[in-house]
């Protein structure tokens, strides 16, 4: 389907040029990285912005490093940069088992870390990750940069802290100083371009600790303070514990029926989900991958 919207269409060649044309079209203007979910917003007419800004061209937003104890993913970097990343394999493999459940190897080659939370939707898949490291997002406008937290960043469906007039510059993972095991499960119909029914990051900090996030089971991204508190509150990781830390998730989770999966279906394999992603991220802590069927706890 041909897009039908007119636009101008905009490369600038700096970030301060990039920045001047988002103020002077305020709310009008669209950014344009991978541009996955924006060309189809565009030729669905979704999305009608008087101007399109493609930042491609700009430098230095494709690196992936670390910083003083945190992974700076740039704004430009793809799913596929992160996957083939030995600086993420190495400090953030959590990071790396999430983009490899992102759509398709072509999706994956275009679509970008930043553009994934920008869109907001709550099937977002790197967003239980992001939140599970306390992550920030770094953005600059006219007003200089600023960090906003990744907990502060989704306000609802599509909707973000990100100001009209701003570009998000990097995203932030802050990695901990002590050993950890992750896992992030997703729930989906089929392997391919299929939206997450749910997916569920678990972060265990030496195996005293534990941080849940979750998405497409509520409006928005989110961490699970009432499943984190029971797990942390815990003596030890048993049967009767899991047990508990499902009824509190099953408690703070608001998933909705739609045409991918029913509410009551989300709700169950939500406990699912967690009794396996802790399983997993155990196993890994110790150093081994997990077996199928395997119980750590």
């Amino acid at each position: 389907m041909p897009i039908t919207t007119e636009f101008e269409y905009v490369r600038p060649a700096t970030m301060d040029e990039a920045l001047r044309l988002l103020y002077r079209y305020k709310g009008s203007a669209r950014v344009l990285a991978g541009g996955t979910d924006l060309i189809v917003q565009l030729k669905e007419g979704v999305s009608k912005p008087e101007v399109v800004v493609d930042i491609k061209k700009l430098r230095g937003l494709d690196a992936i490093e670390m910083r003083s104890g945190s992974l700076r993913i740039g704004a430009l970097a793809t799913f596929s940069d992160i996957m083939d990343s030995p600086v993420v394999k190495k400090h953030c493999p959590l990071l790396r088992e999430a983009a490899m459940t992102v759509a398709s190897t072509g999706v994956r080659n275009r679509a970008t870390l930043a553009g994934n939370i920008c869109s907001a939707v709550p099937s977002a898949d790197a967003a239980p990750v992001l939140a599970v490291y306390d992550s920030d997002i770094i953005v600059k406008g006219p007003q200089g940069v600023r960090n906003i937290s990744i907990h502060e960043w989704f306000l609802g469906p599509r909707r973000t802290a990100l100001a009209p007039d701003e570009i998000v510059l990097a995203v932030e993972l802050k990695v901990p100083s002590v050993k950890t095991g992750g896992c992030y499960a997703k729930l989906s119909r089929y392997e391919g371009e299929d939206l997450a029914q749910g997916g569920l990051a678990v972060l265990t900090l030496s195996g005293r600790s534990y941080r849940v996030a979750v998405c497409a089971l509520g409006p928005r991204p989110a961490r699970c303070p009432k499943t984190e508190a029971v797990l942390n509150g815990a003596s030890k990781l048993n049967e009767k514990t899991l047990a508990r830390a499902k009824a509190a998730l099953t408690g703070e989770i608001a998933p909705i029926t739609d045409i991918r999966s029913t509410r009551e279906y989300r709700l169950h394999m939500a406990g699912v989900m967690l009794g396996r992603a802790l399983n997993a991220a155990t196993a890994r802590l110790l150093g081994r991958p997990p077996r199928y069927g395997e119980k750590v706890i």
